[in-house]
Formats: C-alpha cells, structure tokens, sequence
C-alpha cells in the first residue's frame, strides 16, 4: 500500500464514530408489554447543547442548535422508518412534520412540557424523547493537521446522549439509554444517529 493510500485509508477510518463507554440502560419491568400496546409513536425534536466556542455568539449558537436538532430528529425517524420497512418495527411512526407543526402550535419547545402533556398534543401512544450534548475538543483542521504530522489524530466531535421512550397510557417512562460517543474527522448528524441506533436498538423495546 503506498503512503498516500494509507493516508487516505486512514483518515477514512477515522471518519467512523466510536462507542467511548458502556451504555447504561433502564427498561421497567412491563415495558416490552406497554410497547407492544402502542400502535404510533412519535419522535419529539431532541433537546441539543453545544459547546460555546470562543468565537460563536449566544444567537448564532441557538440557531445552531436548532439546526440540529432537526436534523437529528429527522435521521433518527430516517433510521426507525427503514427498520419498519424491514419488519423489525411494528409500531407507526409520526410524521415529524405533522409532530413539529402540532407541538409549534402548542408552543414548545419555548414552553417546557411534561410527557404527559406532549402525548396528549400529539394523541399518540408512546413518545421518544431525547438530549445530545455536543462538544469539538479540536477542529477538524487542526486534526487533519496532527494526522499529517504525526500519524494519529484526536476525536473532533464528543456527543453524549439519552434517548427516552415514554408510554402515554399508563404516563410512565419505561425505557432510558445513556451513552457517550467520539466522532472522528467528518463526523455528522448521520453517522452519529446510525452508530446510536445501531447500538440503543438492541435493548430498544419497540424492536422485534
């Protein structure tokens, strides 16, 4: 392999977005039986943090966070609906667009609401409710920069998160995950839903 082959190949490598911890999971003792009551849930936009940086002003970082967590919540639903597709999810899935118009009306997420509350906006029978918190220890330039100068390169995206799924009828929480994830160089929106998924999907109790 030459040299500027094993570059590419590397950095390509790092592009992929690792699990850093074990997960930690709560599942209540009846939730395989509440889910399997639910005929639709829905995917409420997750609630982001990020990181100040020196340079980003308070209004450009709300913005940005906004940005996100549309973008999480759409390839989160991006990734549930190819798994219903596949037969390994029974439940209906909201449409995110009829989800965010009914709770835009309703005023969130500019008024804080309980579970409770959201399930009853969105007449559903499950909600999945979630929290990123984003932080960039280095810029993707100055890793490329160490990957040219030393071989290695550190994470430039650290994303802890919770994903929580709560059963509208009985107005219980009855599944939790917790985890933190790296990203390496272009890490995204995309690939960080899919290694979350892949790996929340697994104790999930919606999935087959």
């Amino acid at each position: 392999m030459t040299k500027n082959k094993a570059l590419k190949f590397t950095i390509v490598a790092m592009m992929i977005l690792a699990t850093t911890s074990c997960a930690r999971i709560f599942m209540s003792p009846d939730a395989i039986e509440l889910a399997g009551k639910h005929k639709v849930f829905a995917i409420i936009p997750p609630k982001i943090s990020i990181a100040a940086g020196r340079n980003i002003d308070a209004g450009s970082l709300k913005e940005q966070q906004k940005t996100e967590s549309i973008n999480f919540q759409n390839e989160m639903y991006s990734w549930l609906l190819k798994r219903k597709m596949q037969g390994s999810i029974t439940q209906e899935i909201q449409e995110i667009e009829f989800t965010n118009a009914k709770l835009k009306k309703a005023g969130y997420p500019e008024t804080p609401m309980t579970s409770s509350e959201l399930c009853a906006i969105l007449g559903v029978d499950g909600i999945l409710t979630s929290n990123f918190s984003l932080a960039k220890p280095m810029s993707d330039g100055a890793a490329v920069a160490t990957l040219l100068l030393v071989g290695s390169s550190g994470s430039t995206n650290q994303v802890h998160v919770t994903l929580s799924i709560s059963d509208c009828f009985n107005h219980k929480l009855i599944w939790n995950y917790d985890n933190k994830l790296s990203g390496g160089l272009g890490s995204s929106s995309t690939s960080i839903v899919d290694q979350l998924m892949r790996n929340a999907s697994k104790k999930m109790p919606y999935k087959k």
